[in-house]
């Protein structure tokens, strides 16, 4: 296994890998001290609670990457992630411009927090398929499990606007 590692560390493909890991290492560390603030400015105690727990699953997602650095032999360290930067951006944005208690702002919140979880689900699906090809199946596995949490996550921010927030913010 360590000449499979060493051989791909000799290639442009495993620098690529390296870079997303260490911009969606920043982008998650960013998004943890994000997630707190939209769950505040939330009116819907679903939506407030599905916040919370993305944040708590974000920061596991955290340690899973580190793990990945580790078996990939490389030091976890991040690297800005301007595409999540301007999320988060995009977000504070929503909550100065809405009214604060108004289902309006709580569906503002899910439009970006979704943005979040394609953008994640993006990265997070290059990099398992990454980590597969150069036969680095743990760090797939790995990867995997975030994949399939983001999507879930994606999933239940449809669910409470199509069931709650929309519907009220409508009116």
């Amino acid at each position: 296994m360590a000449t499979q590692i060493n051989s791909a560390k000799e290639s442009k493909f495993y620098d690529l890998f390296v870079h997303e890991l260490k911009d969606i290492y920043w982008a998650e560390k960013h998004l943890t001290k994000a997630l707190p603030k939209m769950s505040k400015a939330a009116s819907s105690e679903k939506l407030a609670k599905a916040l919370n727990d993305h944040k708590e699953e974000t920061e596991n997602q955290i340690k899973r990457l580190e793990k990945v650095f580790e078996l990939i032999e490389e030091k976890a360290s991040a690297k800005k992630c301007q595409a999540m930067a301007g999320l988060i951006e995009e977000a504070e944005e929503i909550l100065e411009d809405h009214d604060k208690e108004s289902m309006v702002r709580d569906a503002g919140i899910i439009v970006a927090c979704q943005k979040v979880e394609h953008y994640e689900i993006a990265s997070y699906g290059s990099l398992t398929e990454m980590a597969k090809k150069m036969g680095q199946d743990e760090c797939a596995k790995l990867l995997g499990e975030t994949l399939n949490e983001e999507k879930k996550a994606d999933k239940l921010l449809t669910e409470i606007a199509q069931k709650e927030v929309n519907e009220k913010a409508v009116k």
